[in-house]
C-alpha cells in the first residue's frame, strides 16, 4: 500500500479515537454516494455530522484542512444529502474537518474543526 494511504487509514483511525473518546457515536465509516467518500458519519448531540479526515507528514503546501476545496464540499454535500435521507434524518446537520498533521518521530497533532464549511445551495 502507497505510504500516503497509510497515512490516511492511520488519520481515520486516530480520528475515530478521538471522536468516540468525545462521545460521539459512529454511525458509518468510508460512506460512499456516486463519486463522493465519506470518511465518519457521526452522531453527538443530536446531530449528524460528516467528517473528511485530511492527514499529512507536512504543511509545506499549506495546512491539511486546506485540502478540503469548493469541489470536494460539493461532492461531500450530494453524498450527505442523500444519506440524510436514507436516514430520514430530521434534525441538525453539519459538516467538520478533522486534520492530522504528522511530523518526524510519528507524533502528531489533531484539530478537529467543527463546522468548518456549510457548501452553497448551488449543489
Amino acid at each position: 500500500m502507497a505510504l500516503h494511504n497509510q497515512l490516511g487509514q492511520l488519520g481515520e483511525q486516530l480520528a475515530k479515537a478521538h471522536l468516540e473518546a468525545a462521545g460521539y457515536e459512529i454511525m458509518d465509516q468510508n460512506w460512499c454516494h456516486g463519486k463522493a467518500e465519506i470518511d465518519l458519519i457521526a452522531y453527538h448531540n443530536k446531530t449528524i455530522i460528516f467528517i473528511e479526515v485530511k492527514a499529512r507528514s507536512s504543511n509545506g503546501f499549506g495546512e491539511p484542512e486546506d485540502f478540503v476545496d469548493n469541489r470536494k464540499q460539493k461532492l461531500l454535500a450530494k453524498a450527505a444529502d442523500e444519506y440524510i435521507y436514507l436516514m430520514n434524518h430530521q434534525g441538525e446537520a453539519r459538516f467538520d474537518i478533522i486534520a492530522i498533521l504528522f511530523n518526524n518521530n510519528n507524533a502528531y497533532t489533531l484539530k478537529h474543526i467543527e463546522d468548518a464549511f456549510w457548501p452553497s445551495p448551488d449543489i
